[in-house]
């Protein structure tokens, strides 16, 4: 069972940077589909980026497109996204998420949710100002 834990959310002034983890375990292959999305109370999940791990190609929301980063570490196992020049706007529960690659392929930057089979617990951003 794939288990995915997020980390490193908090509180920030406007304008800040936050960097979030993900550490994927019991997955097999390299070929998988690696994302964030957010959800806010009362609104609809947004795909935040992705990333397809075996060539590293990325993919971003609109709404965060230039200023948030998408990257993994060497063995494939931590998904981070390096948020920067946060909005008020950019408050929101965040979530990782695990696919096939074929989430990627096919989804690309429209990061539908309903590809992703595997789901973190969530770590809060709020940001401030």
């Amino acid at each position: 069972k794939v288990q995915l834990v997020e980390s490193g959310g908090g509180s920030v002034q406007a304008g800040g940077s936050l960097t979030l983890s993900c550490v994927a375990s019991g997955y097999s292959g390299s070929n998988r589909c690696m994302a964030w999305f957010r959800q806010a109370p009362g609104k609809e999940r947004e795909g935040v980026a992705a990333i397809w791990t075996s060539i590293g190609t990325t993919y971003y929301g609109a709404s965060v497109k230039g200023r948030f980063t998408i990257s993994q570490n060497n063995a494939k196992t931590t998904t981070y996204l390096r948020m920067s020049s946060l909005k008020p706007e950019d408050t929101s529960m965040y979530y990782c998420a695990n696919a096939p690659a074929r989430a990627c392929v096919i989804g690309g930057s429209r990061l539908p949710a309903s590809e992703y089979n595997d789901w973190g617990q969530g770590t809060q951003v709020t940001v401030s100002g």
